[in-house]
């Protein structure tokens, strides 16, 4: 992926050189946390674990460790930030095109865990948009156990595909289908919230594709074999690949963020065409054609 001397957004804060304060993880966010762990198909006692173990955030309360970043984690920042810019860049021109204004999002890079307007969260979550603060949080070393325990690629633009995943999720605050979504939890079953909760994931898969599409239109950051190794991403957190390698089977009415190939089959979607009147159709399309 070519990235390196391009605009790198202001929108980034990276705590992980702050010493992490201490909090007690418990009562809203710890819920909140739980929340977030079933919708990205973690195991809530997994999280639980972790954040009973002494995961506390590193808040903003934290103190400075005296160290410096190490090359790899300010080459890391450098990565996130430029490819931050490339979504607000494209996003403010898509948004524009449609007479509206983009309001871009924060993102906050942590180490071990940290505290958000979502409440508090280890890294075991996984990278996560936070809507009350609309924020995107990321662990850096979630790349390398995607690729080490999850199967997935180190490729650049595998970890643009999934920041860029995360800001689609804004996009949708943004557009107003989180909120359909949110109010289904109040009114459906969990198995048919679920259903809701996969068109949801699957929806911002898309709109990750379609920033790539107009991204390198305009950047031309994607390169001979990129698209290869974000699919291979993609494939990895599909929910039926993470439940069969977790427990050797799968449950269809668990799924909350679609198969390797409703993942894959989206992004390629949204890259192909970079029509963002489908969005619709993944609200409106029957379940079963997903």
């Amino acid at each position: 992926m070519r990235w390196e001397g391009g605009r790198q957004s202001e929108n980034i804060e990276d705590r992980r050189n702050m010493k992490p304060a201490v909090m007690a993880a418990g009562g809203l966010g710890v819920m909140i946390v739980m929340v977030i762990a079933a919708l990205l198909g973690l195991d809530p006692r997994k999280v639980q674990q972790v954040m009973n173990a002494g995961g506390q955030p590193a808040g903003r309360g934290g103190q400075a460790v005296q160290r410096e970043l190490t090359a790899e984690e300010k080459r890391s920042k450098e990565f996130a930030a430029t490819v931050l810019a490339f979504t607000e860049d494209v996003w403010t021109e898509q948004f524009r095109k449609a007479g509206e204004k983009y309001v871009p999002p924060k993102m906050v890079l942590f180490s071990n865990a940290v505290a958000t307007g979502c409440g508090n969260a280890p890294s075991a979550v996984g990278p996560f948009y936070c809507p009350a603060d609309r924020t995107v949080y990321l662990d850096p070393t979630f790349f390398e156990e995607l690729r080490v325990k999850m199967g997935g690629s180190d490729g650049e633009f595998s970890q643009a595909y999934v920041v860029a995943h995360e800001i689609g999720h804004h996009v949708q605050n943004l557009l107003g289908y989180s909120e359909i979504v949110d109010r289904k939890r109040q009114t459906e079953s969990k198995t048919e919230f679920n259903k809701w909760s996969v068109r949801l994931e699957l929806q911002a898969d898309y709109l990750a594709g379609v920033w790539a599409h107009y991204g390198t239109e305009k950047f031309a950051f994607i390169e001979a074999g990129d698209v290869a190794t974000a699919m291979k991403s993609a494939k990895a957190i599909g929910d039926d690949r993470i439940q069969k390698n977790a427990r050797g089977f799968t449950s269809p009415e668990s799924y909350t963020h679609g198969t390797s190939e409703q993942r894959t089959r989206w992004f390629r979607e949204g890259l192909r065409t970079g029509d963002l009147n489908r969005l619709k159709d993944l609200f409106e399309l029957p379940y079963s054609e997903l």
